[in-house]
């Protein structure tokens, strides 16, 4: 069973650990996403959280800065069972509630997570300087 909820300031330990658990996606520069940056989304009510049995198992969040998803991250002991692209719902929404019309997002080609952006409806807008595939989705 799969419990979604807004993360809280409780939650950025295991959303920490998640993030540094994904095999694809990795971060180039770990120091590049701080603490400071999690706790910013929390403040925010920006982070959705997916739990299966109690535990946290995956996470997304849009900045309503720049229209962007921030965060989706699934933990690998919990892929395929449907938990990003439910994440990733609740994030659109939010940017949606923000007023916005088009939101985008980058990952790395070649990717399980650039194959569900596709499937999810995401058009492929080109090849970032860092080398990430850029998509958009008019909402």
């Amino acid at each position: 069973m799969i419990d979604l909820r807004r993360a809280g300031p409780q939650d950025v330990d295991a959303l920490i650990r998640i993030r540094g658990a994904v095999r694809e996606n990795r971060l180039r520069d770990p120091a590049s996403v701080t603490r400071a940056d999690y706790h910013w989304f929390v403040a925010e009510n920006r982070i959705w959280l997916g739990e299966i049995d109690g535990r946290v198992a995956g996470f997304a969040a849009g900045d309503p800065r720049d229209g962007t998803i921030w965060a989706l991250f699934v933990d690998p002991a919990h892929e395929g069972r449907g938990l990003g692209a439910k994440l990733l719902e609740k994030a659109c929404e939010d940017l949606k509630a923000d007023g916005l019309s088009k939101i985008t997002l980058s990952t790395d080609p070649g990717t399980k997570a650039a194959q569900l952006y596709r499937n999810l409806g995401w058009q492929e807008e080109g090849l970032l300087e860092n080398g990430e595939v850029r998509f958009g989705l008019i909402l």
